[in-house]
């Protein structure tokens, strides 16, 4: 008898939520039996289909809603369900007030390496909630942060890496960057693809151009939303290698972009856990260089498949900058560990197999 599962989460965005719509595919070919609920607009919700998958037009748009807790809720009580994995945080909420009195087992998803305090009363609405059964942490970090704040029950906490596919990456083409952005092709690239918030530290990334060489090709390329925000503009202006920085902004051709550089640098502070862009860019065999916070610990191997540096330290990232710029041969051997740290130990088929023994815990039964 299959294993029934009710998901609640946004798949409108096709390229953030790859990982997590193609585990749902593949635990529905291991033999589970997954519903989704999701907006019906959602640019996934065909290809679920296709999978076998029921797909309910219905996503909670407020937090607190009593209607559209009462929409779970039928749902759960109608489909028998044995599992509910919530993702984000207006399905977490909702979700779990209609799970009150049922016996499905309630599952939370955890991306993120901090936030969640014992001492505060709204991580009770969530996490800490004791209607939770499981909590699913991207990161070994992120399952020992949670376990920190759970006097008991820490197996509540447990890590499933979000893993992908190689086949995701293999028609991806390395773009001219000389024609799509003035970049010469036989620059030295670095790039960061991120959305500007304080944890990323993009400040101490745009410092350390100011410790590299100016005589040196070195091109640094940002990717993303604000990237010039606070005191982003300033650092730029007086970096003595302004002309060699690019702000790109939002682009949808980030993987190509990604696969023309030389080096993926992502200057983070703190809350990171296996952060998906630097995955990708592992993925496609090109050099990460990243802090080492506590969520990234995993992520990368420092002198074998990538180079780690401490955080809130600009001339750390510049000095691993420029040793890989004068050792091309180096870069390029830790690009190709990195695709293969990935494919051994990121991999979609993994997650696919311990999600669905984790299932298969929580409903005391195997799949046939």
């Amino acid at each position: 008898m299959a294993i029934k599962v009710l998901v609640v989460s946004d798949y409108r965005e096709t390229q953030s939520v790859r990982p997590e719509a193609e585990l749902f595919i593949g635990l529905q070919g291991a033999g589970v039996e997954v519903t989704i609920m999701t907006f019906g607009e959602a640019l996934y919700a065909e290809r679920f289909r296709q999978a076998g998958i029921r797909v309910i037009d219905f996503h909670p748009v407020n937090k607190f809603d009593s209607k559209e807790k009462e929409r779970i809720r039928v749902e759960l009580i109608a489909g028998q369900y044995d599992v509910m994995h919530l993702f984000n945080s207006r399905a977490i909420i909702n979700g779990i007030r209609a799970a009150r009195g049922l016996v499905v087992k309630v599952v939370l998803y955890r991306g993120y390496t901090g936030n969640i305090h014992w001492y505060d009363p709204t991580a009770y609405l969530k996490y800490l909630h004791p209607r939770v059964d499981k909590v699913v942490c991207i990161a070994k970090a992120t399952q020992e942060f949670l376990q920190r704040q759970l006097f008991s029950n820490k197996e509540k906490a447990v890590a499933i890496h979000k893993g992908h596919d190689k086949a995701w990456y293999a028609n991806i083409g390395a773009i001219k960057m000389e024609a799509e952005v003035g970049i010469p092709n036989a620059a030295f690239k670095v790039i960061c693809v991120a959305n500007n918030r304080p944890m990323k530290g993009i400040r101490y990334l745009l410092k350390a151009t100011h410790s590299l060489p100016e005589s040196l090709p070195i091109h640094l390329i940002l990717v993303g939303k604000d990237m010039d925000a606070g005191e982003g503009r300033a650092l730029i202006d007086s970096s003595p290698n302004r002309s060699r920085i690019h702000l790109l902004g939002y682009r949808t051709n980030v993987l190509e972009l990604v696969a023309a550089s030389d080096v993926f640098a992502l200057s983070s502070i703190k809350g990171e856990a296996t952060t998906k862009a630097v995955i990708e860019a592992m993925s496609l065999g090109v050099t990460p260089i990243i802090t080492s916070i506590p969520g990234n610990r995993e992520l990368v191997l420092n002198e074998q498949c990538g180079l780690v540096v401490v955080p809130h330290d600009p001339k750390a990232i510049a000095s691993a900058i420029l040793r890989l710029y004068n050792d091309r041969p180096l870069t390029k051997k830790l690009g190709e560990m990195a695709r293969q740290h990935i494919h051994q130990n990121f991999n979609i088929e993994h997650t696919i197999l311990q999600t669905k023994a984790l299932y298969e815990s929580l409903a005391d039964r195997s799949i046939e």
